[in-house]
């Protein structure tokens, strides 16, 4: 397997990904089903945000982004999603560990990760991948501009 950086050509791929309105919301926060491609495609244009695929022969396993933040000196690893026939075995733990090596050697050793409370599963993923909830007041802090009470997660660096 490999991370390699986003091609617009992977757009269509993984717009396709998210089954329902709902796993949308989870994935990315909108309310837009299905997503469309000229939508992930356009996501590559914040100079802040970059967007790679976990690939393995030939075919997308996953998507995700690393949000960097010069001004705070930290990253934040976001629009994490695994393609339907490849959840369930790791790919997402993978791709995370990746994304945050991603953002290491970009010289970011905060790395910063929100997930929907009800994400359970995307919980027990980042958790593997070693990631834990920041501080209470932290989480308050930084939940208060937001849409919803995110659960916020830092890398431990294992």
């Amino acid at each position: 397997m490999e991370l390699r950086p986003f091609a617009v050509a992977d757009a269509a791929t993984v717009a396709r990904w998210p089954a329902s309105a709902a796993e949308v919301a989870l994935w990315c926060g909108s309310h837009d089903f299905p997503v469309a491609a000229r939508v992930v495609a356009g996501w590559q244009q914040d100079p802040d945000a970059h967007g790679h695929v976990l690939v393995a022969c030939g075919t997308l396993l996953g998507y995700g982004e690393v949000w960097c933040d010069e001004e705070e000196g930290e990253a934040e690893l976001a629009r994490v999603i695994v393609a339907p026939g490849a959840r369930g075995r790791g790919i997402g733990r993978r791709l995370v560990r990746g994304l945050a090596e991603q953002a290491l050697r970009a010289g970011y050793t905060e790395i910063f990760m929100r997930v929907h409370p009800t994400n359970t599963a995307a919980l027990r993923c980042y958790h593997g991948a070693g990631f834990l909830p920041v501080a209470p007041a932290l989480a308050k802090e930084w939940n208060a501009p937001q849409p919803v009470s995110y659960v916020w997660l830092r890398h431990t660096g294992t």
